[in-house]
């Protein structure tokens, strides 16, 4: 771009009046968003044609002027579907639509910009876009759920070892591990409503920062565009950034969730557990090694929760030292919530996908847990039932851990005389409480991992994720 003056034609600046010389070069390409703000043109020329119809409605602009901006910014919405705008020398997404409708109706594009600013109109297409992204998120969080409790009833009776510390802790139901993720999940869909609830309300009508001397009417536009409410400052409206933080951190969240699923699967997948194998479609081969079957799917979305952490860790660094109201800095929000939403996007359709193809192998997870000591709870459980104090249950049983350790067999190998001799309170119902299966069978409190309350816990699920 050439340092010449701007003048009021396609392509020119929209601020180019007070200026002499055109933008440096260098900086107009530093400065330009429109390689990534492209992503809004729909939200931008939905949100025009709401603007359009109020400027009429209001008088501000003649009906028939406003009919023929709407119609012309209908016809550049059709024109655009479904990739959007080419790229070109334009500073943003709303110099590239302003322009685009100049080609197609001369000078009366320029009204559209009456009573607005590119500070509140930025603000209302981000919250539009991130409207539709939350939908999206939602969507596939739920498919997700929906893949997890599949997997879980596949697999509702069978045994694998729970773990605190990454140590065998006590047996519980693949069918409950699973759904552990649904209900992290469940919270995800939470947030991301609670979330699109804050981004639902609309800036525009605040101008540039201190509202506007036009009779607008900012409700008729909130109603248009379907937003519950209008942002009450006109500071607050173009400063305000809370929206894309809240969308980030939930976007956080459900890859924190992710990551933690897939380390398990990961684990899961290697030969030293060899409890799960992974579905060929979401693994790789090496170029060296034959027999390798890598978990790249799993990987990635390990790897890329760092990367929607840093764009959450960015946007509030970038936020933290701003003074009211726009700053040219607050450009910097959108490449951030694009980025995070596409990547989230993606690595749940993979885990949904993943997950579906899952073949699990129970013998596998039950031979886990032979040999261990994962029953020694029961132990204690079993002498507090007989009257004996859970701190004095507790060290007994850890006595009797001890020895069978010292035998080199798991609690189940013990006979009923070995334990016998620990105290007079054992008697010969003991033993068969100390099964993988009995331990699991158990625990029958509230959301406990027991075959019964495992199923309830499925049929909940399915009636909350729909």
């Amino acid at each position: 771009m050439s340092d010449q003056p701007a003048h009021d034609t396609p392509g020119a600046a929209l601020w180019g009046g007070r200026f002499t010389a055109g933008v440096n070069a260098a900086l107009h390409q530093f400065q330009a968003s429109l390689p990534f703000d492209a992503h809004l043109w729909r939200e931008d020329i939905t949100a025009s044609i709401a603007h359009a119809r109020m400027l009429g409605a209001a008088g501000i602009l003649a009906p028939e002027e406003a009919d023929v901006l709407i119609a012309g910014l209908q016809a550049l919405l059709a024109e655009w579907e479904p990739d959007g705008p080419a790229i070109d020398n334009q500073e943003d997404i709303h110099s590239k639509v302003e322009a685009a409708l100049h080609e197609r109706l001369g000078p009366l594009a320029g009204k559209l910009h009456t009573a607005r600013s590119r500070n509140d109109q930025v603000a209302t297409d981000f919250r539009l876009y991130l409207r539709r992204g939350c939908d999206a998120l939602d969507a596939a969080l739920q498919e997700t759920q929906r893949a997890l409790i599949t997997c879980a009833e596949a697999h509702q009776y069978a045994v694998m070892p729970g773990f605190t510390h990454l140590q065998h802790a006590q047996p519980v139901l693949v069918a409950h591990h699973l759904l552990a993720y649904v209900w992290m999940l469940a919270r995800d869909r939470e947030r991301v409503a609670d979330a699109r609830r804050r981004i639902n309300r609309l800036p525009l009508g605040a101008a540039a920062l201190a509202g506007t001397k036009f009779p607008i009417d900012r409700q008729m536009v909130a109603d248009e565009l379907g937003f519950e409410s209008v942002l009450e400052n006109s500071l607050d409206a173009v400063a305000d950034r809370d929206f894309v933080v809240e969308f980030l951190a939930a976007s956080s969240l459900v890859m924190m969730h992710l990551s933690r699923l897939c380390e398990e699967i990961i684990l899961w997948a290697s030969q030293e557990f060899g409890w799960v194998e992974l579905p060929e479609g979401y693994c790789t081969g090496s170029s060296i090694m034959p027999q390798k079957k890598n978990p790249d799917g799993a990987e990635l979305i390990r790897g890329k929760s760092g990367r929607v952490f840093g764009d959450l860790l960015g946007l509030l660094t970038m936020l933290k030292g701003l003074p009211l109201a726009y700053n040219k800095d607050l450009q910097e929000d959108k490449e951030a919530a694009f980025d995070a939403l596409d990547t989230v996007l993606a690595c749940l359709q993979i885990t949904a996908g993943m997950v579906r193809g899952l073949k699990f192998w129970p013998e596998r997870m039950l031979a886990a847990l032979a040999g261990d000591m994962s029953a020694a709870t029961e132990i204690a459980d079993y002498l507090a039932g007989k009257g004996m104090p859970f701190r004095q249950a507790h060290h007994l049983s850890g006595e009797i851990v001890r020895y069978a350790e010292s035998r080199g067999v798991g609690l189940d190998g013990l006979t009923l005389e070995e334990l016998q001799t620990f105290s007079p309170l054992i008697a010969a119902d003991l033993p068969p409480l100390l099964t993988p299966a009995a331990v699991v069978a158990a625990k029958t409190s509230p959301g406990g991992t027991a075959p019964e309350r495992v199923g309830e816990q499925l049929a909940k699920a399915k009636d909350v994720v729909g």
